[in-house]
């Protein structure tokens, strides 16, 4: 997925191990690295 490297995967992968599944797009913000902007441009690579 473009915009997503290692150390992105690490994080989204650390959150699903603490917190389960997402439930929402909205909830990558809680990741560092991922804000508003970011969320915007993969939004068409993102599903739940």
């Amino acid at each position: 997925m473009p915009g997503i490297g290692k150390v992105k995967t690490k994080a989204i992968i650390e959150y699903r191990e603490q917190n389960g599944n997402f439930k929402s797009i909205d909830q990558l913000k809680e990741i560092n690295g991922f804000g508003t902007k970011t969320i915007e441009k993969l939004s068409s690579h993102l599903t739940i």
